[in-house]
């Protein structure tokens, strides 16, 4: 057995009145079908990591010589250069 506590949450009432039907179906409750939504609401969140940029390498050996220091719109300019960006 577990504790549990008891709190107020405002449902629509017109899923309030879909869940007592569905749970009716069922032949559960109410309670049992809320708790299990908020189980698997709970468990898909925690599996949710955070966006993570993965490493996306082309074999090279970082920026061409020369380039280390150049500025953003430099770079920009002569990845385009010929493509006519």
């Amino acid at each position: 057995m577990y504790r549990s506590m008891k709190t107020t949450v405002d449902i629509p009432d017109s899923l309030l009145e879909e869940a007592k039907r569905l749970a009716a179906r069922q032949g559960t409750t109410l309670r049992e079908l809320l708790l299990d939504g908020l189980r698997r609401g709970v468990a898909e969140r925690k599996r949710a990591v955070e966006f993570r940029l993965r490493k996306a390498t082309f074999r090279g050996h970082g920026l061409q010589p020369g380039m280390a220091d150049a500025s953003w719109e430099r770079i920009r300019e002569l990845a385009y250069e010929g493509r006519g960006g």
